[in-house]
This record gives structure tokens, sequence and C-alpha cells, in this order.
């Protein structure tokens, strides 16, 4: 069977949680207001293409590639991303829900995360050198032998990050998010 290549469409409102989308190759595609919720994207190339107010929670991407791809406003609740074919393997989401996501053992460098809800997400053993978490809920996130080097969490809140079991030169964090830094410790911090 052959798959399709498919450039420069507009799919809006589509349900694919019947009929999954056709396997094959989109580039600069726009996928708007479509349901793939526990669907199947499994060895589908995506090439600079954007998601805008999806449903893809659960749904599995096996041998997926994801290449300059844009998630905005998105569900996206227990994806497992590692599944992820890793070459070119580049994304950012924007207002999207991730809870319960897994981006385990991921080189996901300059990957931005900008109002989004993260918690209970994955990223143990991942490269985030240079990532940005912009106003983000990273409530019982998971950053274990996690590269966070230059990652900039200024902004974020409720993170908590044993920095002894993290690469952290030059990341940066907020004032008001050093307790997150410190909860293994079991201390009390008040304001002065």
């Amino acid at each position: 069977m052959s798959k399709i290549y498919t450039q420069d469409k507009t799919f809006d409102k589509n349900d694919f949680t019947e009929n999954n989308l056709e396997k094959g190759e989109y580039e600069n595609c726009t996928f708007t207001n479509c349901n793939f919720a526990n669907g199947d994207l499994s060895d589908i190339l995506f090439i600079d293409c954007s998601f805008i107010n999806c449903n893809l929670s659960l749904v599995k991407l096996i041998k997926t590639t994801l290449q300059e791809v844009q998630f905005k406003d998105c569900k996206l609740v227990g994806v497992t991303f590692e599944n992820c074919n890793s070459f070119g393997l580049s994304f950012s989401f924007d207002t999207c829900l991730l809870n319960h996501a897994s981006f385990y053992q991921l080189k996901i460098k300059n990957t931005v995360f900008k109002n989004s809800q993260l918690q209970e997400v994955d990223f143990t053993e991942c490269d985030l050198t240079h990532a940005i978490f912009d106003n983000c809920d990273l409530t019982r996130a998971v950053f274990m032998n996690t590269n966070i080097q230059n990652t900039d969490f200024s902004t974020s809140y409720n993170y908590s990050i044993d920095l002894e079991k993290t690469s952290c030169k030059k990341a940066t964090f907020s004032f008001s998010g050093i307790a997150g830094l410190l909860d293994k410790y079991g201390i009390e911090i008040k304001k002065g």
C-alpha cells in the first residue's frame, strides 16, 4: 500500500477517532479543531505542521516523525512522545494540556513550552538544554537525570527539581520558585 503525500492542506473539524488519519507525509498542513483522541498516528511524517485546538490525548506516536511541529491550544494528555522517530524531532507547545505525557530519554533541546499545564510529565533522562518553560505548571513533573543546562524556568511554577540528580548549569529559576529546588530537604521557607 503506497503512502500519500499531502502539502499545504487545512483539516478543519475532522474526527479521526473512528478512521485514523491516512498514513503518509504531511508538510505545511494545519489541523484545526480535530479529534485524534486514542487514535493512531504511527509511521506518519509531519513536517512544518500546526495542530490548533485539537484533542490528541492518548494518541499513539510509534515511529511518528514530528519536525518543526506546533501545538497550540491542544489537549495531549498521556501522550508518550518517546515513541516518536527521534531524527529531527522538534516541536513547540503553546497553551496546551500535557498532563501525564512522557518525554523519556528524548533530546529536545530548544523546545518551547508556553502557558501549558505539564502536571506529572516525565522528563527522565531527557535533554532539555536551552528549553524554555514560559508560565507553565510543572506540578509533580519528573526531572531525574535530566539535562536542564541553560533552561529557563523563571516564569514557571510548582516544579520540584533535585539539582543533585540533574545537570543544571546556567538554568534560570525565579526567586519564588526556589522552594521547589529545596523540596527534598524538607525545609520550610518563610518570607522575611
